[in-house]
């Protein structure tokens, strides 16, 4: 048995378990031996049958026997019934309707047992409870012996399943790939002096300990390694893109800061602190030889447009080297085409004084700014004549959508690449916008410096572990002006008021959003009385029985983009005055016209998401409201909700999300393809720290990692988990 052979080389498996384990991402004997347990048991010092206490919720471990199936005098009922033995005694066990027990369990076979105790203290017994047969050898003499018991616990790993595939099997699985050899194949990916600085396990013990660990430590001590395994390789992943950022080149702009500072004195807007300290960051890495790669983090209305247009206003009017004419070039990216002509404004506010040409382009069209037909204003052109003034440097600041990425949009100087919403945009993607023409062969490209910008609030530990190709700068300040959002949790008995509320401030002229956690309403054979709203069946309800005399428009993710764009354009257009949606309205739609959401089911969303939609509401000098109305009252649900009623700071909420629910709860384990292990480690952040220094050693003084074969292979596939968004 080798890691890299497939699965099925090695076992029998039926389609569904082969279907299974693809869901669960498990090819090769390497993909099983890092599918970890989720959790232990411990068997040997736990609940015994002698400690049985009715109402109990109890799992055992020992052997059943005597089962027998027959039907009940009565009711006719199947029943099968037996005993579960233990070191300390006997209780009685019994299935309903499923005769099949008797032969399922061999006689005196060693299992796992769960359920629910009944009866009474003096005659205990367990119904229907779930029963896992132990594999031959899992079971170490003496586990049943009253006189050994408590000196010999065995530990059962709990392993993730699939439809087809439970823990047991992957119990069975584990112990026939620890017991072929294959652990003496392996590399070790961490380099031998890390694992002793930091007193960590090597690969192959380490593997044994997570899947068969004599004490809880060694299952402790396992989990820790491959922590720091995943967390080191994603910051070496990050140290090779950084290397490989800074051996490029960029355009040099030695006015930039005096042109900062003149735009900064043009515009009737006094800069925070922050901003200044964010405009400062830009315009320093402006100086450095290669390019910048930055990331601008900014809470929802911190004012990041601003850092953008002061350093963009740098770039284009700077000139290309050895030219007496011309300017650089600055290419704009937002999420969606409402965005991008929110923001093709906005420049055109900031820039109309200047004799520069500004265009947009998206799926929709193009346009150019300024119009020889309509004066102070844009008019459309065609994407061919805006794609050869872009090529001969003739448009200095493009804005556009994903269509500025496409092979047939060429740049003469790209300088500046600003890019909202999308921090994984790197270097491959930079080179794509960059026109590589009429160059000598040999002759180094110049890539456009890198700003990335979010309104998500992101964690420390997060960012610095996904993020750590980037320089990070912070908009911890919000400026002044804007009103600051009143949230409040909403109970049923009260859900009337808060209607009142919202159209009262519809009647001053302002528009409301309303959010559903999902799109279609489910089918009433599966659901709970805690069922969550659905979008389009609350847009007919609030239309006809709630707000008949307002406009209702509908929004969610299964609409087709242009539709989704054309909705987003009557909203802000006053042509809607409530908008249904669901979580899709989180980033790309900017109504400073809106003041009220509502967020049904609101314990169904993670903070950091709450405080995104919040921040619809949150984009004008109008009092914003904010209306959480949960269906549920758990303890921990609704602590989190106070959390967000009291506090509109976006990076403390999300560091509390972080701490309270887990990072994979707070942005989706799927979308940073980070394992489990790897967003618990997230928490801790002296190992971030530790594995980012270990990192930036490693590919500072080995850039191909030559040295470092087994690191490279495990390096390549955590950047192709990373990638995967």
């Amino acid at each position: 048995m080798a890691p890299n052979d497939l699965v099925t080389q090695h076992f029998r498996l039926t389609s569904v378990q082969q279907t299974a384990l693809r869901r669960l991402g498990i090819a090769t004997v390497g993909d099983l031996l890092r599918h970890f347990p989720s959790r232990y048991e411990v068997a040997g010092t736990s609940v015994r049958v002698q400690g049985l206490v009715p109402g109990a919720k109890v799992t055992l471990f020992g052997t059943v026997g005597g089962l027998k199936a027959k039907k009940l005098w009565k009711s006719r009922r199947n029943i099968t019934e037996g005993w579960f033995e233990d070191s300390s005694g006997r209780v009685k066990v019994m299935w309903f309707n499923q005769p099949y027990m008797a032969s399922y369990i061999t006689e005196g076979s060693a299992v796992k047992m769960s359920g629910t105790v009944g009866g009474s203290a003096e005659r205990p017994y367990i119904s229907n409870p779930e029963v896992e047969q132990l594999p031959p050898g899992m079971i170490p003499e003496g586990l049943f012996d009253t006189e050994n018991a408590s000196e010999t616990p065995t530990i059962f790993p709990v392993y993730p399943e699939s439809r087809g595939v439970t823990s047991l099997w992957f119990l069975h699985a584990m112990k026939r790939v620890l017991e072929s050899g294959v652990l003496s194949r392996i590399e070790d990916p961490i380099p031998r002096d890390v694992r002793e600085r930091y007193h960590l396990p090597d690969l192959a013990t380490a593997l044994v300990w997570v899947h068969s660990p004599e004490k809880q430590s060694h299952a402790e001590v396992a989990r820790k390694r491959f922590s720091f395994e995943e967390i080191f390789s994603i910051q070496v992943a990050r140290s090779l893109e950084r290397a490989e950022n800074d051996s490029q080149i960029s355009f040099p702009m030695p006015e930039a800061e005096s042109l900062v500072d003149k735009f900064l004195a043009s515009v009737d807007v006094t800069p925070t602190g922050a901003q200044r300290r964010a405009i400062a960051d830009v315009i320093k890495s402006f100086r450095q030889p290669h390019p910048m790669a930055r990331l601008l983090e900014g809470d929802v209305g911190s004012g990041k447009t601003l850092v953008a247009a002061a350093s963009a206003y740098a770039v284009v009017n700077s000139r290309p080297p050895g030219r007496q004419s011309g300017t650089l070039q600055v290419a704009y990216m937002a999420p969606t085409e409402i965005l991008a002509g929110q923001h093709f404004q906005s420049f055109i506010e900031y820039f109309k004084h200047l004799p520069i040409n500004i265009a947009l382009i998206t799926g929709s069209g193009c346009k150019k700014f300024p119009s020889k037909v309509a004066r102070g204003g844009a008019t459309d052109i065609s994407r061919t004549q805006l794609l050869k003034w872009v090529a001969n440097g003739e448009i200095a600041m493009v804005v556009g959508t994903h269509a500025l990425i496409q092979k047939s949009v060429k740049f003469q100087h790209l300088a500046y690449a600003i890019v909202d919403e999308q921090h994984r945009f790197g270097t491959k993607q930079r080179r794509a916008l960059s026109h590589k023409g009429d160059l000598p062969a040999g002759r180094q490209v110049p890539l456009p410096h890198f700003l990335s910008m979010t309104a998500t609030p992101i964690p420390r530990t997060l960012a610095l572990t996904l993020y750590g190709d980037l320089d990070i700068s912070l908009l911890d300040e919000l400026p002044p002006g804007r009103a600051k959002v009143t949230t409040s949790i909403v109970t049923k008995e009260k859900r009337a008021g808060v209607y009142e509320q919202v159209r009262a401030e519809l009647k001053k002229g302002r528009q409301a959003f309303v959010i559903c956690p999902r799109i279609n309403e489910p089918d009433p054979a599966k659901i709970n009385a805690l069922q969550a709203k659905s979008a389009k069946a609350e847009a007919k309800r609030l239309q006809k029985d709630v707000f008949p005399e307002f406009r209702v428009g509908l929004l969610h993710g299964a609409v087709k983009p242009a539709e989704k764009d054309e909705v987003m354009r009557q909203f802000a257009a006053h042509e809607i005055d409530i908008l249904v949606a669901t979580s899709v309205v989180e980033v790309g739609i900017n109504v400073p016209n809106a003041t009220v959401i509502m967020i049904e089911g609101a314990e169904r969303f993670g903070l950091a998401q709450l405080h995104q939609l919040r921040g619809r509401v949150m984009r004008s000098s109008y009092p914003p409201h904010c209306f959480l109305l949960p269906e549920s009252k758990g303890e921990m649900s609704m602590k989190r909700l106070r959390a967000l009623e009291s506090s509109s700071d976006g990076f403390k909420l999300a560091e509390a999300d972080l701490e309270n629910r887990g990072a994979g709860d707070l942005y989706g384990r799927q979308q940073w393809g980070v394992s489990d292990l790897g967003m618990e480690a997230l928490k801790n952040i002296k190992l971030i720290q530790a594995a980012r220094e270990e990192a930036q050693k490693i590919v500072a003084e080995n850039p191909t990692l030559s040295k470092y074969q087994a690191l490279a292979e495990r390096v390549a596939s955590a950047g192709s988990e990373l990638h995967r968004e």
